[in-house]
Formats: C-alpha cells, structure tokens, sequence
C-alpha cells in the first residue's frame, strides 16, 4: 500500500524531501503556513557553500566574543533585553567553542554540504531545473596575507574536507574581481562550487515540479500531532485533519514548538540574519564573495547584488534592528566603492540553530515522526542532500553515512 507522507514546511528541505519522496514512491503532502520559499529560503545568500563545514563556534570564540559585541563594524549583535531567555542556550552554544567540538562537529556538517552542487543538480535534473543552478568559484577577500593567515585554523579544517584555496594577491585581485575595493589585496578562492540567483524563486520552482509530479501543497498550521497509538496517524492543522502514515517535521526554528509536543525540549534558537539587495546593481561582485573583514557574502543575483551575513541574537518577535543594516550597508559600500543601485531591499529571517550547530536529521524514536532542520547556515547549501536522505531512510534503504551525529533523540532528557 502507497504510503502517505505530511511533510511539515515548504522551505529548501521540506520541498526537496517531497520531490525525493515522490520519487520513492510516496504520496506527500507539503505543508506550509504561507507557501514555498517565502521565509528563511528566501533570504539567504544563495552560495551552495561546499566548504561551510566550520561552526561559528571555533576556540577562543568566548574570549573574543565581549570585543566583538562592542565593535560597531564586527557583525555580532546583541538584543540585550532577550539575554535573559537566551542565556541556557547561550552557555550550551558557547561551551562548543574548542577544539575537539569544532572539529566533532566540522565532521558531522561535512558529509551534509561537501557534495552541494552535485545534489542540487540530482534534485532539479529530473524537473528540468537545471538551470537554476550557476557553478561558480567561492572567493573570500581579505585585507592582507596577514587576515587570511588569522583564519588558519579554519581554513585548516577546510583543507582536511577537501577545500585548499588559490590565493590572488595584490593587483590581481582587480583582475579576477574587477569591482572589489583596493582595500583587499588577498582572495582565496575555492573551486567546485555554486549558487542560486532567485533562492525564492528556486524553492517556488522546485514546489511547482514538486506538484506537476504528483504532490500536494496545503496552505496551513500545524497544531498537533496525532499519536494517540504511538505512531504518527495524522497531524491537525487549521484547515482541518490530515491523515498521514509518517510525518517529516522541516519547518526551521519554528520546529521547536512542535518538537515539544512529541516529547523534546530542543535547545534551538533564533541566528537572525539580515540582507539587502542592491538592485540594479552594477560594478558589484562577478561571483559570490565573502568579505572576510564583515563575515558577509555579496552574491550577484538577478535582482541585484544580495549582501546577507550578520549575526544578531534576539528571538523571533522583535523586528528588525539598524545597527546590523547600517554596519552592512557600511561593509559593502567599503568592500565595492563604484558599486551603484536603483534602490536598497532591506531583509530580516531567522536562521534555526541548534545549541551543537548539527542539524536534526532522523527518526523520532519509532513514531513515524522525522526531523530535517536545524541546519544553522547550510539550509540552502544541504537541503537537498537533507531531503535525499530522509527519503532513503523513509524508505528503509541503506546510507553509508553515520546518522548518529544528527538524531533528534540526543536532545531527550
């Protein structure tokens, strides 16, 4: 008998886990509370980042953190009044910052991003979408050789996943980008990657094969989950119940609260995270760059240059911030000094992160409940791996990969 399937969010990972699941055979219904690609898939800065396996919480993360904070050009930010509900997570977040947990958990995001493109063009090949995804190099520009040797450390770990840089140096560096700021006369770039210029648009895309191939899509909450046999039986939702046989819970930060009504209290916060699309934009970036002295990444996008980085901690209920627009405003002006626009789109989402920056991936004991979220900054980059493997899983078929690092039962108390 065809199984039915509730895929809970209509994000990069939610839709990518209906499109593998149809293909296994599967009867899916997608849920979402306002459709495809309208929330955190939307806004990202659409790299398909191979080589982000690094954790924001690498050693010495705690003693530089207070400077950072304080820095109006470093982008970490700080909703103090939301300290207070913040500070469990926080001492958990913060106690990852050391060697043995960078490198643990480096090694779980690897195996999710280091085939990035090649997933994507497994997901949309089939639908005809190929199109949507650009290989491109991923360059990081810094100040000096002296700023790329500051992240030793972190382009050590890269190294190790497979990911040594070329490095450009001084007036090169004009050549290759010829938009970029005198101010950098070093760019690493790294080779076999790619992005997305509508991260919108692709999800959107991708929902519309998603249904062409057989799929449903319901506008709707989520309020509950039926397990009143100790298996998944149906989820409620405001347009009413819907029956399902097992369930895939991929709806971001937002997870939370649903993942308490199946028993488990995740340690899962908001990473809020701004963008703003220079549209029109001409003298910006050629390909996608991180500008290391900002921790952003400037994309060039067909609507525009998209600036998106910038960590703030706040929650979900405030609203956007100034100072982590004008500090990226101010970066990318810096990094891109010709760099002119018919307008400026200002962005605010909310990046799920786990207090271990692992993503939830895997079965809720034996309830026919999964997980797929959590993914920090690698939503875009692994969703369609993400996807790939639930579906596998879903199907009771073999994954040479250790699944242990991303079970949601570690966080059952």
């Amino acid at each position: 008998m065809t199984q039915h399937v509730a895929v809970i969010g209509a994000g990069i990972v939610g839709v990518s886990t209906g499109i593998w699941l149809r293909r296994a055979g599967f009867d899916v219904t997608i849920i979402d509370r306002s459709g495809p690609g309208r929330g955190t898939s939307h806004g990202n800065a659409g790299i398909l980042a191979a080589c982000a396996m690094v954790p924001v919480t690498s050693p010495g993360l705690i003693r530089k953190a207070p400077g950072m904070l304080m820095s109006p050009d470093f982008p970490l930010f700080l909703r103090w009044a939301y300290l207070p509900k913040l500070a469990p997570w926080l001492v958990k977040y913060l106690a990852n910052a050391n060697d043995a947990d960078t490198r643990r958990i480096a090694a779980g995001i690897a195996p999710i991003v280091t085939d990035s493109v090649s997933q994507h063009k497994a997901l949309t090949g089939d639908a005809g979408l190929g199109h949507w995804v650009t290989e491109s190099d991923y360059c990081f520009g810094y100040r000096d050789r002296a700023a790329f040797d500051a992240e030793s450390y972190t382009w050590g770990l890269r190294r190790e996943a497979g990911f040594a840089p070329e490095l450009i140096e001084g007036d090169a560096v004009r050549e290759y980008e010829p938009g970029v700021s005198r101010e950098i006369s070093c760019v690493a770039v790294v080779k076999d990657h790619g992005f997305i210029r509508d991260p919108g648009g692709y999800v959107a895309a991708l929902a519309a094969a998603f249904e062409a191939g057989g799929g449903r899509i319901l506008i709707a909450d989520v309020k509950d989950f039926d397990l009143s046999g100790g298996n998944i039986s149906a989820v409620e939702t405001s347009e009413g119940r819907i029956d399902c046989d097992q369930a895939v819970l991929a709806t971001g930060v937002w997870s939370k609260p649903l993942m308490r009504k199946l028993g488990l209290n995740v340690p899962l916060e908001s990473e809020r995270g701004y963008h703003i699309v220079f549209e029109a934009a001409e003298n910006g970036p050629t390909r996608p760059m991180m500008i290391a002295s900002g921790k952003f990444v400037a994309t060039p996008m067909a609507q525009g240059v998209r600036c998106a980085g910038v960590v703030e901690l706040g929650g979900l209920d405030a609203g956007p911030s100034k100072a982590p627009l004008k500090m990226l405003r101010r970066q990318a002006k810096a990094a891109f000094p010709r760099m002119t626009a018919t307008q400026e789109i200002e962005w605010l989402g909310h990046r799920p992160a786990p207090s271990d920056s692992l993503p939830l991936i895997g079965q809720i004991g034996k309830t026919g409940v999964w997980t797929g979220f959590g993914h920090h900054h690698i939503g875009l980059t692994g969703g369609p791996k993400t996807g790939r493997l639930l579906a596998g899983l879903m199907s009771g078929q073999p994954t040479n990969m250790d699944m242990a690092p991303y079970a949601p039962e570690r966080f059952r108390n």
